[in-house]
């Protein structure tokens, strides 16, 4: 049982990484490489702001507002530049290793002495994992819900309108560029918030711990994309957040099985290049069948 609170709570602290890796790469239809430099951007900022003695949620606001700027800047690289989406996010994520090692002051920032949002509001009974499920549900419940009701306005539809049909909303009169920095801005900053809230259930931020996110976000949606489907952006949301849930599940598995730990990133490449290629695969099994009866 305490396997599976710790499984389920940390799914739902890389969930917001999930719902920021979705809106780009669904919603906006582009491969945003600055994922893995605003994750430990928003846990360097956080780290950095508690180490000087400021209120965990200020810090995780911190986070959010460098990782929305962050997403600012390869928005801009993309719109105004003209630069590639895909070359735009790793030029960002390149840049962002020099800035967060300038935040933190060196590769390794521990908080073992410092209050987190995970301590503050530790209620008594409950042990660390089922404060960090609890507080992380409220704060994915919450987070879901705000996504759910912008992207059902006027400017959150014309932000999935761009990624849908870019020619279409052009022609009514609605600026892509400025749609495209903003889903980057939104999706950044949650982003971040994952990092930031990941630093303070782990008790320290490094500077690496963004290697693999992309990858870790994509296995998430994919996850839940298969197994829960697709019908509406409600179902979309949720289908994320059990994706993360069960991507998390499958690593404990695993690693309860005996793989060892420098197996992951590559067992996590080849789970999401199978579920990418599960439609292909789908469609010619699919044809087999016809071909054999």
């Amino acid at each position: 049982m305490d396997l599976v609170i710790a499984t389920v709570s940390q799914g739902m602290l890389w969930a917001l990484l999930a719902i920021g890796v979705y809106l780009t790469f669904r919603v906006l239809d582009i491969a945003d490489l600055t994922v893995e430099g605003s994750f430990p951007l928003g846990a360097a900022t956080a780290a950095t702001m508690l180490v000087a003695g400021v209120h965990p949620l200020m810090a995780i606001l911190g986070a959010c507002l460098t990782g929305m700027l962050a997403g600012v800047v390869t928005g801009f690289l993309c719109t105004k530049l003209k630069i590639p989406a895909l070359l735009a996010g790793i030029l960002t994520m390149i840049a962002l290793y020099s800035v967060n090692l300038r935040i933190m002051g060196k590769a390794n920032l521990p908080l073992l002495q410092q209050d987190t949002v995970f301590t503050i509001w530790q209620v008594g009974g409950l042990d660390k994992s089922m404060t960090t499920l609890v507080i992380g549900t409220v704060i994915v419940l919450v987070v879901a819900l705000l996504n759910y009701w912008f992207f059902g306005t006027e400017l959150g539809t014309a932000v999935r309108a761009t990624g849908f049909n870019p020619h279409m909303i052009r022609a009514n009169g609605i600026n892509t560029d400025n749609m495209i920095v903003l889903g980057l801005l939104l999706s950044n900053g949650l982003v971040a918030i994952s990092g930031a809230l990941v630093a303070q259930s782990n008790g320290f931020a490094d500077v690496g711990m963004g290697v693999g996110t992309i990858v870790i976000g994509l296995a998430s949606v994919i996850i839940g994309e298969v197994l829960f489907g697709t019908r509406s952006f409600k179902n979309c949301l949720i289908s994320v957040i059990l994706g993360s849930i069960v991507y998390r599940a499958v690593i404990a598995i695993v690693l309860q099985m005996g793989m060892p730990p420098n197996d992951l990133k590559l067992f996590t490449a080849i789970l999401v290049a199978l579920a990418l290629s599960l439609p292909l695969l789908q469609a010619r099994w699919n044809k087999f069948r016809k071909g054999v009866h």
